[in-house]
């Protein structure tokens, strides 16, 4: 196996990552994070009540020690909603992500690394897209689609990967330049290998901080969509979805709206610090 000077291996990044061990910062959102997939995992079944089970003689209620979130006005419990909604929630999040970070890492170190003709037509598409009022034109795509949270999660991968290929592709540019680089193509390595075993490992700090962002702006917008009906039938346990249906219970009990919104801010803050986080300890490792 050729070794190529200056290259460095996401298992050596992990190792010294272990060995250095995680900050407050990253134990305090990881955690977060871990006890809301715990929830998205096993919600159904640690709720204390059947999600969709209704009591319309109790109504909309404040908390108490039965329903510890209140109930809505169909008498569903608050809580066991929340903790059901949280596969929704978060869910199609990780599928948008994951999708955007395929897409815009594989066409943003193509278009960097091989430069020419693939490079200008890739970047001109992207100026297209980057250019169109991304909320609206996922608005539109849904409408036109015939709504439905899979057209949505489709619609939102897209769209979120256009500024995500230009961050790969400058950061590409860079270190194809380098001597690693260089020393690589002398070896006689193929393109593939060199962009894939040599480049993305360099870039790979921005690429995790990338695809958490995406994961927030994803649960923003799709709790956005479920607010504004869009993609989730109504009913279905979800948190955007909750928000705009328990909005008018302010008066009866508030905290079947708030909860859920604090549970979409919570996700969004901790995802957020969790990003910058494995950036900088990626960075440095």
């Amino acid at each position: 196996m050729s070794v190529v000077p200056g290259t460095v291996r996401l298992g050596g990044r992990a190792r010294r990552l272990r060995r250095t061990g995680p900050g407050p910062l990253t134990l305090l959102s990881g955690g977060i994070l871990a006890l809301m997939a715990a929830a998205a995992l096993f919600g159904t079944w640690i709720a204390p009540y059947d999600p969709a089970a209704q009591d319309l003689a109790l109504g909309a209620t404040m908390p108490s020690w039965a329903h510890w979130a209140g109930t809505d006005e169909l008498g569903r419990d608050v809580l066991s909603r929340c903790l059901a909604g949280a596969r929704s929630a978060l869910l199609w999040p990780v599928v948008v992500a994951l999708g955007t970070c395929a897409m815009s890492t594989s066409l943003g170190l193509l278009a960097g690394y091989r430069r020419g003709w693939i490079d200008a037509v890739m970047m001109r598409v992207v100026d297209l897209l980057i250019a169109m009022p991304g909320l609206l034109m996922l608005i539109v795509l849904v409408g036109v689609l015939g709504g439905g949270i899979g057209w949505a999660v489709l619609a939102m991968a897209v769209l979120f990967t256009p500024g995500d290929i230009r961050v790969v592709r400058s950061l590409t540019m860079a270190q194809r330049e380098l001597a690693y680089a260089e020393a690589a193509r002398t070896l006689g390595l193929s393109r593939t290998r060199i962009m894939f075993r040599h480049l993305l490992p360099n870039i790979a700090p921005t690429v995790v901080a990338g695809a958490l962002l995406s994961f927030v702006a994803a649960l923003v917008a799709l709790s956005g969509l479920s607010f504004l009906g869009i993609g989730l039938p109504a009913g279905t346990p979800d948190w955007g979805l909750m928000i705009e249906e328990n909005r008018a219970l302010l008066d009866l009990n508030p905290w079947a709206a708030v909860v859920p919104a604090a549970l979409v801010t919570v996700a969004a803050t901790a995802a957020t610090l969790l990003g910058d986080q494995l950036f900088e300890r990626l960075s440095d490792a």
